[in-house]
């Protein structure tokens, strides 16, 4: 356990968070998802839900604000219009975690074409269809307070 790190961020995780670099991608794609296939680097989070998880994370994670868009997520049916209510929930925390960012949102191909470049992907074990996010991760400027 750490100090001001969330407990759901085990060693794996956050050496992979640390280790990315700028303009580096990572996905968190629900239980249904075929994780293990489309993975450069897999890290299992069985039996984490995807939402807090996506929240932890974005405690520590700078996000990208060099590009305009940053933030990934699934389609229902591949449809990038279509959402559901697993969707609102990632958008409470993005807005909340990184105000200013938009929770853009992914036909199915373009989706599974995102993560499968993606630096890492963390399967949870979230059982909701189309939970599925992408973050690219930014810098922490000089001076400011880490």
């Amino acid at each position: 356990m750490l100090i001001g790190i969330p407990p759901m961020l085990g060693p794996e995780l956050l050496a992979t968070l640390r280790a990315m670099g700028h303009g580096d991608e990572i996905a968190l794609v629900d239980g249904n998802y075929p994780a293990l296939e489309h993975a450069r680097r897999l890290i299992r989070a069985d039996g984490l839900p995807l939402v807090p998880l996506l929240d932890a994370i974005l405690q520590v994670l700078p996000v990208d604000d060099f590009v305009p868009q940053a933030l990934f997520r699934a389609s229902v049916k591949g449809k990038a219009p279509l959402a559901d209510p697993v969707h609102d929930e990632m958008e409470a925390v993005c807005a909340r975690r990184v105000p200013g960012f938009a929770l853009v949102a992914l036909d199915g191909d373009a989706l599974y074409a995102r993560v499968r470049n993606a630096h890492t992907i963390i399967a949870t074990g979230e059982p909701r269809l189309y939970a599925n996010i992408i973050i690219r991760k930014g810098v922490i400027y000089p001076g400011k307070e880490i």
